[in-house]
């Protein structure tokens, strides 16, 4: 299969992607051979245990780490190839991705650390500014622009990241166990602007440990030693599949 062309649609193509960690210690083979196609649209969900390779995994397709060996391409473009500037323009452009630590900048206002990419990418100040307003009413952090970082919850911060994550309207959202360092209630806030997000068309993968998050996704992919071990089609809409409702519906 190596090097054989996306299909139509996908927005994420890998072909035998492989990443070794070497260190002082004995190699850690992290992701062996994965193939890997995410469709535009969809909302899939990588899960597994600590150490099963997941999250390099996500760094791989999001240019965060380099590959070893395998073929990747994003929205039809060919990227395994790719040095560091090339990646930092894409990514600007067509590929948003949460962290689980927020990684905001913590001099920065809100407002700020919203527009910077925008502004990155090329759009006026005018334009960054209606985007960060926009995005910033639709995730409930209407008036807290000119906050630091540091004066939010964790859950607020993780708003702002995503906000951040999607100014620029990437094709692609990476969420790294976006709910990772929050509390349950930060967690239903994540999942609820996530599932209502996708339902507007927003592609997303998502690494996750959290078997409320992974609930949200069309697809749930079981990753185990560096390699998929199941990949599941959940088929329902995320509103209406046992299980997911009460996550989404439960009271602050």
């Amino acid at each position: 299969m190596t090097g054989a062309r996306p299909p139509a649609g996908a927005i994420v193509h890998a072909v035998g992607l492989t990443k070794t960690h070497r260190g002082d210690r004995a190699p850690v083979h992290a992701v062996r051979g994965v193939d890997l196609t995410v469709r535009e649209g969809e909302f899939v969900a990588v899960t597994g245990p600590s150490g099963a390779g997941k999250s390099t995994l996500l760094h791989l397709v999001g240019g965060l780490e380099r590959l070893d060996a395998g073929s990747l391409w994003i929205g039809g473009e060919r990227v395994d190839g790719h040095g560091e500037a090339r990646w930092a323009v894409l990514r600007r452009r067509g590929v948003g991705i949460v962290f689980q630590f927020f990684n905001l900048v913590s001099h920065l206002t809100v407002a700020d650390n919203v527009e910077l990419p925008a502004l990155l990418a090329g759009a006026t100040p005018r334009a960054a500014r209606a985007s960060r307003a926009e995005l910033l009413a639709e995730l409930g952090l209407r008036g807290r622009e000119n906050a630091l970082p540091g004066a939010l919850s964790g859950g607020e911060q993780q708003r702002v990241a995503l906000a951040r994550a999607l100014v620029n309207r990437p094709a692609l959202l990476l969420a790294d166990e976006p709910a990772g360092s929050l509390d349950s209630k930060g967690t239903r806030d994540v999942l609820r602007l996530l599932a209502r997000f996708h339902a507007r068309g927003q592609t997303i993968l998502m690494v996750t440990h959290d078997a409320r998050m992974a609930s949200a996704a069309d697809r749930v992919i079981s990753f185990f030693d560096g390699r998929i071990a199941d990949d599941a089609t959940l088929g329902d809409p995320a509103a209406t599949r046992p299980g997911v409702t009460g996550v989404l519906d439960l009271e602050d």
